[in-house]
C-alpha cells in the first residue's frame, strides 16, 4: 500500500464515519517494503499473527522515500490509529518530533531509543545472535575464510559484524572474516545487485560461508551463494528456506514479536526502553529441515553451549555500539 492510497483510504473511512477515528493499531513498513524476505517482513508476520489471533485490523505503510516518514507518522496519529509502531532507527528522529505532539497517542519503534513519555524502544541484542551463527560459519568454513555483507554502513550493522567475527573467532583463532558494506544511504537496503556482487568478490578471496545482514540486499547475496555452491547465513526472519541446503542457518531476530506484542498491549502499550536478548528469546539460530543436514551434532551442541553462557552472563559477547571497536578485528 502506497502513502497515497493509504492517505485517500483513510479519507474515505472517516467520511464513511462521519469524522471518528478508529482506533486501531498500525505498522510503517521502512524502505524496502514488508516483502523483504528479511527486516520487515518479520515485523508484517507479527502484526499479521496478531490479526488472525484477534480478528483485528490494523492500518499500514510502506515508506517509498525518506521525505515521507514525518508525513506518515503525523498521518496515521492524526487518523486515530493508536499505538503506532515504526520498523527502523531512521524513524527516530521523526518520532523525537511527532510524538510529543499527540501526547494520547502510543508509538513504539524498533531498533531505535526515543525517549518520550509515550514511546516504547525496541532493541535487539544483534551481537549475541551473531556471535553464535559465527560460531556455525566458522566450525563449517573449510578454507578458514567467511565473509560479513552489511546493508546501510552504520553502527548497528556493524554490531552485527563484530559480533560474527567473534563467533567465527572463538571457534577459528586464526580465521580471516572479510567485511563489505553495502552503502551510506538507506538505498543498502534494497539493492540484491550490489549484494551478489560484493558476494563474488568475497568468494573469489576464498571465502565459503558468508553472513548477510543486508535486508532486500542480502537477497542476492543468498542467490549467489547457492549459485557459486558455497554456504550462506540469512537475518532477521527465518530465511532457510529460500535455498534448501545452502544456507547454513539465518540469525533470527524476532521482530514479529516485538510487533505482536506491542499490537497486543494496543493502547496500553507500556513506554520505555525494552532490550530484547538472547535470554529474552529476542534472538537466536535458525534450524529446521532445510538446514539439519548442515548442521552437524557436534557443531550444534558447541553453539547451544555457547547461547548458555551467553544467557547466565559467563560469556559476553563485545557490543560494537558500546564503543566502536571490535576485538575481533577492524569493523
Amino acid at each position: 500500500m502506497t502513502l497515497m492510497k493509504h492517505l485517500l483510504g483513510a479519507a474515505a473511512t472517516l467520511a464513511l464515519t462521519g469524522g471518528a477515528a478508529l482506533a486501531e493499531p498500525a505498522i510503517i513498513f521502512d524502505l524496502g517494503g514488508k516483502f523483504d524476505k528479511s527486516f520487515n517482513e518479520a515485523a508484517f508476520n507479527g502484526a499479521e499473527k496478531w490479526a488472525k489471533e484477534t480478528g483485528g485490523t490494523y492500518k499500514e505503510l510502506e515508506m517509498q522515500s525518506e521525505a515521507q516518514r514525518e508525513q506518515a507518522l503525523r498521518s496515521l496519529a492524526e487518523d486515530g490509529a493508536n499505538p503506532i509502531i515504526m520498523t527502523g532507527f531512521a524513524f527516530g528522529d521523526v518520532l523525537n518530533t511527532v510524538a510529543p505532539d499527540f501526547p494520547d497517542t502510543k508509538f513504539g519503534i524498533i531498533d531505535m531509543v526515543v525517549d518520550q513519555p509515550n514511546v516504547k524502544s525496541v532493541v535487539f541484542t544483534e551481537d549475541q545472535g551473531s556471535y553464535l551463527v559465527g560460531m556455525m560459519a566458522g566450525l563449517a568454513s573449510k578454507t578458514n575464510t567467511v565473509g560479513f555483507i552489511g546493508g546501510m554502513d552504520i553502527p548497528l550493522i556493524r554490531r552485527f559484524g563484530c559480533g560474527y567475527a567473534q563467533g567465527v573467532k572463538a571457534v577459528k583463532p586464526d580465521a580471516t572474516v572479510i567485511l563489505n558494506m553495502t552503502g551510506t544511504t538507506p538505498a543498502a537496503w534494497n539493492d540484491p545487485v550490489k549484494g551478489a556482487e560484493l558476494a563474488k568478490a568475497q568468494i573469489s578471496q576464498k571465502a565459503d560461508v558468508i553472513y548477510a545482514a543486508a535486508g532486500g540486499t542480502g537477497v542476492g547475496v543468498l542467490q549467489t551463494a547457492a549459485d557459486e555452491k558455497i554456504l550462506s547465513i540469512g537475518v532477521d526472519s527465518n530465511q532457510n528456506y529460500m535455498h534448501p541446503g545452502q544456507v547454513l542457518t539465518s540469525m533470527m531476530k524476532r521482530v514479529d514479536n516485538a510487533v505482536y506484542e506491542a499490537f497486543k498491549e494496543g493502547e496500553n502499550l507500556k513506554p520505555g526502553i525494552n532490550v530484547m536478548d538472547l535470554k529474552a528469546g529476542g534472538v537466536d539460530y535458525a534450524m529446521d529441515e532445510n538446514n539439519k543436514d548442515l548442521v552437524t551434532p557436534e557443531m550444534k551442541a558447541a553453539v547451544d553451549a555457547a547461547a548458555e553462557k551467553i544467557k547466565s552472563g559467563e560469556l559476553v559477547v563485545h557490543d560494537y555500539m558500546s564503543d566502536n571497536t571490535c576485538p575481533a578485528g577492524s569493523f
